[in-house]
């Protein structure tokens, strides 16, 4: 199986802690304005934008980590960078299930938009990919890997912790239709994890509900859309009424992870809670 090309890209943080904000699922419509389950995502999106980046200035970059359009339509993701270049932050994405990864690499000529190794500071930011192209459930498989081996070996020569990302969870979460989707070589994920101690934390997306616990010495992060929510704790695809979300993270030199998720406040957003799933 031919490797992933090793692609670091260093951002110099403006003070300490470096500051981090995650977007996830965002599901932007081939036009503007397109709903999901009823919600507008370009305006949920945009709200979330907004107050995020009023709250949280000083950002050093965003992470956009997957289902960023609702079906891989090339317009998204030109929409998603009209929206989120003009904000001055260095943001980096990710594919989810829904994504196009060659589309989405279409719109980056640069070739910055889809690094796998960020530094900042005394952390490295691995973002893998989880996509299995036509299939819901992610994996990771050989290539990501030994990616993530690599990174974190180079990361290690430079005393980095280590902020781990992906779309798919790779533990269960407790709804039993979306833990049928996880990452199905999960136990490979944290049997190399295991053998370095510099990695801190994983987080992801692709859940749309918040999570936050310790599992093996690593901190484990999902985080909500920035659209539609998923009622916790469902047997079924349920969707839920709380409003939209991001997450913010501060990275310490020392290791130390502060995050916590906020969502939007101040906007209505109707969900239909009758819809039974969206692919």
């Amino acid at each position: 199986m031919p490797g992933v090309e090793h692609r670091i890209y260093r951002v110099t943080p403006s003070g300490h802690p470096a500051r981090l904000l995650q977007i996830t699922d965002t599901h932007l419509g081939e036009r503007p304005g397109t709903p999901l389950l009823g919600v507008d995502t370009d305006r949920s999106l945009r709200a979330v934008l907004e107050q995020s980046l009023a709250a949280h200035t000083g950002l050093d970059a965003l992470l956009a980590t997957g289902d960023l359009a609702d079906h891989g339509s090339l317009p998204a993701y030109r929409r998603l960078r009209e929206y989120l270049d003009p904000t001055g932050v260095p943001h980096f994405w990710l594919p989810g299930n829904h994504d196009d990864r060659a589309l989405m690499a279409s719109v980056d000529p640069a070739g910055e938009l889809m690094v796998n190794d960020l530094r900042l500071g005394r952390w490295q930011v691995i973002l893998l990919d989880s996509q299995v192209p036509g299939e819901i459930g992610g994996q990771l498989g050989e290539a990501q890997l030994d990616l993530l081996r690599r990174a974190l070996e180079a990361g290690g020569r430079e005393d980095l912790h280590a902020l781990i990302c992906l779309h798919h969870h790779p533990v269960p979460i407790g709804c039993d239709w979306l833990d049928q989707q996880q990452v199905s070589d999960a136990d490979a994920l944290f049997a190399l994890l295991a053998g370095f101690p510099l990695a801190r934390a994983l987080l992801w997306g692709h859940v749309h509900q918040p999570l936050d616990r310790d599992y093996r010495r690593l901190r484990l992060l999902a985080t909500p859309s920035t659209c539609v929510q998923f009622a916790p704790g469902s047997p079924n695809f349920q969707a839920d009424t709380l409003p939209p979300g991001y997450r913010w993270l501060h990275l310490y030199d020392d290791g130390r992870l502060e995050t916590a998720v906020e969502r939007v406040h101040g906007v209505h957003f109707s969900v239909d809670l009758q819809q039974k799933g969206y692919l």
